[in-house]
């Protein structure tokens, strides 16, 4: 379903972007500000990152407690906020008939914040948490070095991110320079807003209209140049893994933002003949990236970074870079320009609203290549081969067409869905969206280091699904595979048919071993990604088996197997050709038992070691339907106590989670001083004084069971719905059951969760790295 696009500039002078997209079931608007922190006085950095926590904390319209990220919260959305060198972002989603009320919020916390002392002091430590977080960061750190290379007069090598001693607020002077930069940036001239949702182009228009009036008159600001970079690309080896290239460009034309995007399409492309593959072949890659650090004023700062394998030379590398851009550039463009058309359209049709109204408001389409977008690439190819030799010496090729942006519909008779399929009826066909999960239970000691394997093994095709916008995601928990994809229902089948001949027999290349990417080290991501498996029971890492694996250990793994699966959202031919497809299955179907948790404490120390300290609880809740309203009702109390009272650190959170189809609470602190012992006393304080707040108001219990229909729900949620029910053991479960529910709890029935919940009466899981505080732990 076609898109329409629309650009009107309002009465005081705000750039407006609205889309239609029928597609759509969730609206979302994306304001975008003509100013960063390059644009801040160079007297106080991280002024303008200051500004933006500052929007969110309330103002005369719109208190704290009522404001954009309550709001959006209340009503099962997500929000966020960017600082970047040169512009700064604002962005939410919600359902349909949240809209207005967000755009609202948004509009007036960005046209009239509120400057109160008092705040500004606490959320200053709020910023300089953060930015210890940040210092102590092994990825920041070396992203942070990488900008040296624009050279010490340009602002991307200076800190801009603020602290503690930067952020000056008793200082007369940075309260003028706030309000200074306020006024001169936030106006209509210098703002672009972007709404997009399945409604009309006219509604739209009177969202934007209604709302977008509040921000004062004003013109276009002209930001101020910056100053050139250094003149040659720089090479840096940070050890003898990683190699990173760099490549400041300037003055380059118009459109070249999305020429970058074309080069880091074609260049990062793993199909043979490119680069990543003929480096693979050697045994030389790990890992390969190509990104934009930095764009701005035809400036951009283009960055080629390669984790290395042991045996890789990095001058080699780096001539083999320097070869295939030579290749590029004097290559017939004009087949894979039309390939670029075709993905860029799947991306358009895949995008979630809150991903189109974010595009929207850079400028750029969803098309091929132009005339101007050519040119610029000509020159951006030119700059980056400046100085170098030019005329390609090795075989390149140029990727074939990606036959899963191409895939037709079959017309197959009616099949029988094969034993171990559940079929759920929760997503229409008519979303145009498809969803489906296989589960494997395994029992071979070797299952870890051969999910490494087939991982490696189905890379390739996620990358070539993930440019038809299907998602191919294969996980390990445990004793628990579980291959999901999801997209467009005719080009998943077409997936899952292949992702099952490779799992069962993967390629050669895949079985060699290569260095995993590293994850993110942040404390709190870490326990979040360890949760699933301690759900599951699992309690310590078990190093992998150090023998020889071969294909006739995977054989060994499937024979050994039972699987099951849920299908949500196919259309009849769709579900019959994935049936078809599905005939090939490894393993044998059968059940998996749900998961059990002891209703008991347990505190498990889990890596990393920090100089932050990190922990999540998770409260196991039977209840679904008062624990989804607990939940909502916790969220602000638990976010204004220990993130705005306590000022224990940036990341604090709490929600409702479903996770290997256990319910509960999951609140988690992130606290560069609170010790261990500390965070869980004010979670057990605010736990035992919440049941006396607890109420159950009828516009809230009618908030939350909206935010559950499947007309508000993405198409993913409600399919992440429907598999979490199954492996809970429910047959055939349906929202509308839940919604009821929801509307017929009680306040007592709500005060005795709560009570149950600050009791442990179902246990508590407590995932931290650090020690337990006390033996009432076990």
């Amino acid at each position: 379903m076609p898109s329409a696009l629309h650009n009107l500039t309002l009465a005081n002078g705000l750039q407006v972007t609205l889309r239609h997209a029928p597609q759509l079931k969730r609206c979302a608007a994306a304001v975008r500000v003509a100013a960063g922190s390059h644009d801040a006085p160079a007297a106080w950095p991280g002024l303008a990152h200051f500004l933006e926590h500052l929007f969110f904390l309330g103002n005369q319209r719109f208190a704290l407690d009522d404001g954009l990220m309550r709001y959006v919260q209340h009503h099962g959305g997500q929000v966020n906020a960017s600082t970047r060198e040169r512009s700064t972002e604002f962005f939410f989603e919600v359902p349909p008939a949240a809209f207005a009320g967000g755009l609202e919020r948004l509009c007036q916390m960005l046209a009239h914040p509120q400057f109160d002392l008092e705040r500004q002091v606490r959320e200053r430590e709020v910023i300089h948490a953060e930015f210890i977080a940040w210092s102590r960061n092994p990825q920041a750190q070396r992203q942070f070095a990488l900008l040296q290379a624009a050279g010490s007069a340009h602002p991307l090598s200076a800190f801009q991110a603020g602290n503690r001693y930067s952020l000056q607020v008793q200082n007369p002077a940075f309260q003028a320079a706030l309000r200074g930069f306020h006024q001169r940036y936030y106006q209509a001239g210098q703002i672009t807003l972007s709404l997009s949702g399945p409604q009309g182009l006219d509604e739209l228009r009177a969202l934007a209209n209604s709302f977008g009036q509040v921000f004062s008159h004003g013109a276009k600001v002209q930001q101020s140049l910056p100053p050139s970079f250094n003149s040659r690309a720089l090479l840096l080896m940070h050890n003898e893994r990683q190699l990173d290239v760099l490549y400041p460009c300037e003055q380059l034309p118009a459109g070249f933002e999305q020429a970058v995007d074309f080069l880091a399409t074609w260049l990062s492309d793993i199909r043979p003949g490119g680069l990543p593959a003929t480096l693979r072949a050697r045994g030389w890659l790990a890992h390969f990236e190509f990104s934009s650090l930095y764009s701005f004023a035809g400036q951009t700062l283009l960055h080629a970074g390669f984790k290395l394998n042991d045996p890789a030379d990095a001058e080699q590398v780096r001539a083999l870079l320097t070869d295939w851009l030579a290749f590029f550039r004097t290559a017939d463009l004009s087949s894979i320009n039309q390939e670029y058309a075709r993905l860029q359209r799947c991306r358009e049709l895949a995008a979630s609203a809150l991903e189109l109204a974010r595009r929207d408001s850079t400028g750029q389409r969803f098309d091929a290549l132009d005339a101007q977008g050519l040119a610029a690439l000509e020159q951006l190819l030119e700059t980056m081969l400046a100085g170098q030799v030019k005329t390609p010496t090795h075989a390149w090729q140029l990727p074939a067409a990606n036959p899963l942006l191409s895939v037709k519909t079959q017309t197959l008779s009616v099949s029988t869905v094969p034993e171990g399929l559940t079929v759920s009826p929760l997503l229409p066909p008519s979303r145009e969206h498809g969803v489906i999960y296989l589960r494997w239970q395994l029992t071979s000691a070797l299952r870890g280091r051969l999910w490494q394997v087939l991982d490696r093994a189905l890379q390739a095709l996620r990358e070539q699904a993930a440019q038809a916008g299907v998602q191919v995601q294969l996980s390990a928990c445990d004793k628990y595979w579980q291959l999901r994809c999801a997209g467009n229902g005719t080009v998943v089948a077409a997936v899952i048919e292949q992702a099952l001949t490779i799992l069962r027999q993967p390629p050669s290349q895949s079985w060699t071993p290569g260095a995993g990417e590293q994850p993110d080290n942040m404390p709190i991501r870490a326990l979040l990604r360890q949760l699933p498996e301690q759900l599951l029971g699992c309690r310590v890492d078990e190093p992998l088996p150090a023998c020889t694996i071969s294909q006739s250990d995977l054989d060994a793994l499937w024979e050994h197997s039972t699987w099951n699966g849920l299908s949500s959202g196919f259309s009849a031919s769709q579900q019959s050709v994935l049936n078809q497809a599905l005939s090939a299955m490894p393993g044998c179907a059968g059940r998996h038992l749900p998961t059990t948790i002891e209703p008991v404490r347990r505190w498990q120390s889990l890596p990393p070691a920090a100089s932050e300290q990190a922990l999540l609880l998770f409260c196991p809740i039977e209840d679904q339907a008062a624990g989804r309203l607990l939940a909502q009702q916790l969220q602000g109390p638990f976010y204004q106590r220990l993130r705005v009272e306590l000022n224990l650190g940036y990341a604090v959170f709490s929600a409702f989670r479903q996770i290997e189809g256990c319910n509960g609470l999951l609140l988690g602190v992130q606290s560069p001083s609170a010790r261990h012992a500390e965070i869980i006393g004010h979670i057990q304080a605010l736990l035992d004084n919440l049941p006396a707040t607890l109420s159950c108001n009828p516009a809230d219990k009618q908030a939350l069971a909206a935010q559950l229909d499947e007309a508000a729900m993405t198409n993913n949620e409600v399919a992440e719905w429907a598999w979490q029910a199954h492996l809970a053991g429910h047959l055939q479960p349906q929202l509308s059951d839940l919604q009821a529910a929801i509307l017929a709890v009680e306040t007592p029935q709500l005060q005795h969760l709560a009570r149950q919940v600050s009791q442990a009466k179902h246990g508590w899981l407590c995932l931290a790295n650090g020690p337990a505080p006390s033996e009432n732990w076990h």
